[in-house]
């Protein structure tokens, strides 16, 4: 069975073929298979362009099969059965198969070709196979989710935004917070999360701690980083929302630095924040710096302590 050259059209009565066989190397872009359909006459299927990653192996989305409005099992498993054996003898190392959620029957197949879950998101979900020597290298999904809180201080009064969590066993004093978005960079989310729940609008100014949890019910049994952020309040009239928040005030950060009824991280970050307060916020400020990254187009947000003005003159960055 050969692949026809692209935009060839395809024999007029080709020989129906019980099953697809290979016709080429498997990275020759988009292919053509041939099978028995109704009544016997032949039936196309449009194939998937595998393409190079950058981890030395291919990627498969089966999102481009075109020719079929239910293509068969048995013609996936046939052409993943032959396009696995070529990979292999080209060198390469790993498969990424995309299966778009509508067509989730194919996971079965691939499964039976050794293919495991690497992850899903939304309508799709990804499987992979090693193709290689020894234990998988390919790198693990995302195992970590990002919560960010904003600890937004008015330096004219010495008070502090707090809140306290509706339908909590508890309702302790803590900082107004939440998940960040994907793409979402950590200061944005900080001042989205505290408008969302307070109606405080502010200034991302820096990072000032960062804890690490695992195995966090909240997030399913993975790990957690959750990031406090000082922020500077531009306005200053509250308006919370009454679905997530029990209760929310300015208050003194002296007093919140000693009350009992704030959650440990939030008594710890308050001490800190009275700290910098008194004693300048260069001391506990991690501030952030944007670089142009290797990738076109692209930057990356790098945090850290402020550096001496005889350090930035070094040169170099």
């Amino acid at each position: 069975m050969r692949f026809p050259v692209r935009g060839q059209r395809p024999p007029a009565n080709p020989a129906p073929l019980p099953c697809c066989r290979r016709a080429g190397p498997a990275m020759r872009g988009l292919g053509l298979l041939r099978a028995a359909g109704r009544r016997g006459r032949g039936v196309v299927l449009q194939l998937p362009q595998a393409r190079p990653d950058r981890f030395g192996g291919v990627s498969v989305d089966l999102a481009q099969l075109r020719g079929l409005e239910r293509p068969r099992a048995a013609l996936l498993r046939a052409w993943l059965q032959d396009s696995i054996k070529q990979w292999k003898r080209e060198g390469k190392i790993a498969v990424w198969l995309h299966i778009p959620v509508l067509q989730s029957s194919f996971i079965a197949t691939a499964a039976l070709q050794g293919f495991t879950f690497h992850h899903a998101e939304g309508d799709s979900s990804t499987l992979t196979l090693w193709l290689g020597d020894g234990n998988s290298r390919l790198p693990g999904y995302a195992t970590h989710q990002l919560g960010v809180a904003g600890a937004v201080l008015d330096n004219s009064t010495g008070k502090v935004l707090v809140v306290q969590d509706k339908n909590k066993t508890k309702n302790a004093w803590k900082f107004p917070g939440g998940l960040s978005d994907p793409g979402e960079d950590i200061g944005d989310t900080a001042v989205r999360e505290v408008f969302e729940e307070t109606g405080i609008k502010s200034e991302f100014k820096s990072i000032l701690s960062i804890r690490q949890q695992h195995r966090h019910p909240g997030a399913f049994g993975k790990s957690d980083m959750y990031i406090i952020c000082r922020l500077e309040p531009s306005s200053f009239n509250i308006s919370f929302c009454q679905q997530e928040c029990l209760r929310c005030e300015w208050m003194d950060l002296d007093e919140l630095a000693k009350t009992k009824d704030a959650t440990p991280i939030t008594s710890s970050i308050a001490k800190l924040l009275l700290y910098g307060y008194r004693e300048g916020f260069d001391k506990i400020d991690i501030t952030m710096k944007e670089f142009s990254a290797v990738y076109t187009g692209l930057v990356y947000k790098l945090y850290h302590r402020e550096l001496p003005e005889s350090y930035k003159d070094m040169g170099g960055l």
